[in-house]
């Protein structure tokens, strides 16, 4: 898949390309309906399959202060838009001046003469241009002026809104429920960090864990323990983990972490890696212990649970072996 970064990055003759358009947070199902489509039209045409997205989120920019957390960051969105079939993702700078297009020069601009569109495949509630003036009215209509088909994706909600919506997700994942964020997202919730330094207690008790520093990209869930997965993003497997988020309150920590604890592995040295941490599934919220010896008791139970559920023939069937 190629990644264009800017309108700089994209080849002359880029076209003909099958395009869909949108923010894509958290890339769930209701986005891999309409990629899907995407897909088979380029497969029909002999087109290029096309993603256009933008960076910073819209609300970011026009909200600062109320916009939501994000559920992917870029790297996360752009690798799931491409694992769903996307020969290329044009990445767009979002701005207030880009904001003040109106939808027929977006279209002009980026659609038609950059890209090279034939199709162009949108849910019914599409909205672009200047204050958001630009429906699927007038995306047909510009078709018909351009050139290009115009197909609607409908229910890409799922059915009844808003089960496969980023919002609901949002509130899945600040519930911990990541089970319930699986089911919209059609994988498991992702968080994405480099490895650093942290207070080493973790090696001292028997269970080092590899600590993502700040920022953390993909919207980090409730408090508590979970059982998940850490991989390298440079390659390898994916390791087995019990992952515990919050601020070590039985140390009276005050940093929200996120660290996560390989299972049977106190061999790997990850400092200064870029690691995906996937969440399975919440197995307490966070506690207060009293003392160093009752919180190892709890974690070797959690360690246990952690196996458990990471060793059911449906789970470990859908991530790589560990060595």
């Amino acid at each position: 898949m190629e990644l264009w970064s800017g309108t700089s990055a994209v080849p002359a003759h880029a076209g003909p390309s099958v395009i869909t358009m949108g923010n894509f947070d958290g890339v769930h199902r209701g986005h891999a309906t309409v990629l899907s489509r995407v897909r088979q039209g380029a497969d029909v045409l002999g087109a290029r399959a096309v993603a256009v997205t933008f960076d910073p989120h819209p609300g970011q920019v026009h909200r600062p202060d109320r916009a939501p957390a994000l559920l992917t960051g870029l790297q996360d969105r752009v690798e799931l838009l491409g694992a769903a079939g996307m020969d290329a993702v044009l990445v767009l700078e979002y701005s207030l001046d880009f904001a003040r297009q109106s939808p027929e020069e977006f279209v002009q601009r980026y659609l038609v003469d950059l890209l090279g569109v034939v199709r162009v495949v949108v849910g019914r509630d599409v909205r672009f241009g200047w204050q958001n003036a630009g429906t699927i009215d007038t995306m047909v209509a510009l078709g018909r002026e351009h050139g290009f088909e115009v197909e609607v994706v409908d229910d890409v909600g799922g059915g009844a809104a808003p089960r496969w919506s980023s919002t609901q997700l949002r509130a899945l994942l600040d519930s911990g429920d990541v089970v319930g964020a699986a089911a919209i997202l059609g994988r498991w919730h992702r968080v994405r960090g480099v490895v650093v330094h942290g207070d080493a207690r973790g090696r001292t008790i028997g269970f080092p864990t590899a600590n993502l520093g700040a920022p953390v990209q993909g919207l980090v869930p409730a408090d508590g323990v979970y059982a998940g997965t850490l991989r390298r993003v440079d390659g390898g497997p994916a390791w087995p983990a019990a992952v515990s988020i919050g601020t070590n309150p039985t140390f009276d920590g005050a940093e929200r972490r996120v660290e996560a604890y390989v299972l049977d592995r106190t061999d790997l040295d990850l400092y200064g890696v870029e690691v995906v941490v996937e969440l399975v599934r919440r197995l307490r919220p966070m506690e207060r212990y009293d003392g160093v010896e009752a919180l190892v008791e709890q974690m070797h139970r959690d360690v246990a649970q952690a196996r458990a559920v990471l060793e059911a023939p449906e789970v470990r069937d859908s991530w790589a072996e560990a060595p």
